[in-house]
């Protein structure tokens, strides 16, 4: 912990103009970004008495090492490099809106050359449109099989596409016309996408025209007499207004908007927003945060932070959802639609003038933003701010437990284990390998009590000497020093002493944070005192003094500590405990699926690895071309040679390695060769559970 007077810049060496300032950590890791309109009053307020501080806000400052700013000219600017900077760096003390996993959305995955339909969870990704989320997935798949009968767009895998391409034969939708079928050329694929932005468009709200469109088409049929036509259009068009029928008209105008509410107790933020398209809620949105910084800087009453936390909500949501926008094939002018023509919030922000500039900039016309104040906007937005309120106490009896069992979790392990401070960052190795083949490692790592995944890491030991417990004594020394080497040459060393440059935790090409340009503050491996050992010795060559090793063994759940003769015990219920067996079981989960699908690679090498002069393009290029390799082993030489880089001596060798001229050989070609010595280590264990055989046994 650190005192806030110790980086505390100059008097009168902070300037009153408009700016962005960063706070980091010693290390070098940016922990806040914060702008404001006068650089020197808001900064100065963060040096103010600890006492008077908000405790979040206090807690930053003592994180905290030093402080840096960034002059701008106008406070759009200043908009622009916050959001910038937040989504660059991070920071663990700003407000985070993140996508909802828990909603199903509709994807179109624009960015193939058949764009497909499929019920979606998860981060949005760049070149696919969304819509939604939605409150059910099974609303969203009722609407799609309406739907389809008058859009028949692809909604098969990319696997089962690929398989129906060769077989020449549609899958069941395409029969049933659910499917136009693209896999067979029963249209092309401008075609096929025409039919996918129809789809779109009518998502979008631009229903009234498809609808008109049917009904003329319908019309036209039936007074040519063509009324087989006429009656499939008449079908077409009904499933089109049942499918309205399912999107309850709310603004009757036709208002394209979205509605922002936010219901807030002293710590948290809970945000609802509806996104209202051609009059019809097309979508909803929520999100529960924790507010820091500014927004708990010195305020008490529950409702005075609202204009705040409109501008961070703002500027992180729409500039994330623009970016994603304008990264979709289609929309190469750098517009987005994701921003509405309005914006309705509970509140204006202070600079509401500058927000609703960078979002008009943003749309690429003009967006109003104002606060609903009567009619049915003013009804919906109540509405709105209902579900923010239900989210929010849903959320507290939710998260009360977790939040507090986390916290008694840190503060358990550091007084265990003697820390100076709780261990907010805990990073795990394990290793895995089959009698010492394929040895593999992983590192997971943990953030309050939390996992980050963007962090972890695989390693693939090089060496791996002797056997049993020495093969993990050794694999662990080496990924030890791979992973503190890589914090060195991260971090840098500022002189002999080891003291480190914030400024060398930044990639001096890209100027992003490097990921071990810090050091955790516990490091734990799987396993008992020979291994804590072999790690404790590596963090001593390299002089690492800053960093707890602890090991949890597997069968009795010790805790392991360097130069120690017993095991630290602790109690079989308590949450200290149970956190480090959640870390030590991401770290193996970890290893073994980076371990089997390694192994797996190996085991499962073609008998085309044999050919001489035979490289993974080419390899990859004939399976490609016949669609596996009993279709190549039925290929004449001719046919090989077609493929592009192959000539007549290669396609010979090929069929040979293949024994496609002898009908019993090559059937067992490649995997003599690939299979290892199976035994009893094989069995990877379930943790705290043995394997059975057929007949329960366990295995021994």
């Amino acid at each position: 912990m650190s005192d806030p007077a110790t980086y505390r810049p100059a008097t009168g060496t902070i300037p009153v103009e408009p700016g962005v300032y960063k706070f980091r950590d010693p290390h070098g890791r940016v922990i806040y970004v914060g702008k404001a309109k006068s650089l020197r009053s808001r900064l100065n307020s963060y040096f103010a008495d600890i006492a008077s501080l908000h405790p979040r806000t206090r807690q930053m400052v003592t994180t905290a090492a030093s402080v840096e700013w960034t002059v701008v000219t106008t406070e759009v600017e200043a908009l622009q490099l916050e959001y910038n900077w937040i989504k660059e760096f991070d920071p663990r003390f700003n407000v985070r809106y993140r996508d909802d996993k828990s909603y199903p959305m509709l994807a179109v995955t624009m960015n193939e050359e058949y764009p497909r339909l499929f019920v979606y969870r998860g981060p949005r990704r760049k070149g696919v449109r969304y819509f939604g989320p939605y409150a059910h997935a099974w609303a969203i798949r009722e609407t799609l099989d309406l739907l389809l009968r008058v859009f028949p767009a692809r909604t098969c895998s990319t696997g089962v596409l690929k398989r129906h391409k060769q077989i020449g034969r549609p899958c069941l939708l395409g029969y049933i016309d659910k499917c136009s079928a693209p896999c067979i050329d029963r249209v092309t694929a401008d075609e096929h996408r025409r039919i996918v932005e129809d789809f779109c468009d009518f998502l979008s709200g631009k229903t009234d025209k498809l609808v008109r469109q049917l009904e003329k088409k319908m019309q036209d049929a039936s007074e040519n007499l063509d009324f087989e036509t006429a009656a499939r259009l008449r079908d077409d068009v009904g499933a089109l207004k049942r499918a309205l029928e399912k999107q309850a008209v709310v603004l009757g105008d036709g208002t394209d908007a979205d509605l922002v509410a936010f219901a807030t107790d002293p710590l948290e933020a809970a945000v609802q927003v509806f996104h209202v398209r051609g009059g019809r809620v097309r979508g909803q949105r929520g999100w529960v945060v924790e507010k820091a910084g500014e927004v708990v800087e010195t305020r008490r009453d529950d409702q005075s932070d609202l204009p705040a936390l409109v501008e961070q909500f703002l500027t992180q949501f729409y500039g994330q959802e623009a970016a994603l926008s304008s990264q979709t094939p289609g929309n190469e002018d750098g517009s987005s639609n994701a921003v509405p023509k309005e914006v309705l919030v509970p509140v204006l922000p202070a600079n509401a003038d500058e927000v609703q500039l960078w979002l008009s900039t943003l749309r690429g016309s003009n967006v109003q933003l104002r606060v609903p104040q009567r009619g049915d906007k003013k009804a919906l937005a109540e509405t709105v701010e209902r579900n923010a309120k239900e989210a929010l106490q849903q959320h507290k009896l939710k998260r009360a437990g977790d939040f507090t069992s986390r916290s008694a979790a840190l503060q358990g392990i550091q007084e265990a284990l003697d820390l100076d401070s709780a261990p907010l960052r805990i990073e795990c190795i394990d290793i895995s390998h089959v009698q010492g083949t394929d040895v593999v490692a992983s590192l997971v790592v943990f953030e309050d009590g939390l996992p980050r995944k963007s962090d972890y890491r695989h390693y693939a030991i090089k060496e791996a000497a002797g056997d049993g417990h020495s093969d993990d004594v050794a694999s662990i020394a080496e990924v030890t020093r791979r992973r503190f080497l890589r914090h060195s040459s991260d971090a840098g060393e500022a002189d002999s002493g080891g003291d480190l440059s914030p400024e060398a935790s930044l990639d001096p090409q890209t100027g992003r944070p490097r990921r071990f340009a810090y050091p955790p503050n516990l490091f734990v491996v799987d396993g008992g005192a020979p291994q804590v050992a072999a790690a404790a010795e590596v963090l001593d060559e390299l002089g690492v003094t800053d960093v707890a090793v602890v090991g949890l063994a597997k069968r009795l759940e010790e805790v392991w500590v360097p130069g120690e003769s017993d095991p630290v015990i602790l109690p079989r219920t308590s949450e200290s405990l149970y956190l480090l067996q959640r870390v030590r079981d991401e770290a193996h989960r970890f290893a073994i699926t980076f371990h089997r699908s390694k192994r797996s690679r190996r085991m499962t090498a073609s008998a085309l690895d044999s050919v001489r002069g035979l490289g993974e393009t080419r390899r990859t290029a004939l399976v490609t071309h016949f669609g596996s390799v009993a279709n190549l082993k039925q290929a004449t030489i001719t046919e090989i040679t077609e493929v592009p880089g192959i000539g007549e001596t290669t396609a010979k060798a090929v069929l040979d390695a293949l024994g496609a001229g002898d009908p019993e050989a090559g059937q067992e070609v490649g995997l003599a060769t690939s299979l290892p010595q199976v035994g009893n280590d094989d069995v990877e264990q379930v943790r705290g559970r043995p394997e059975t055989t057929s007949t329960g046994q366990a295995f021994t």
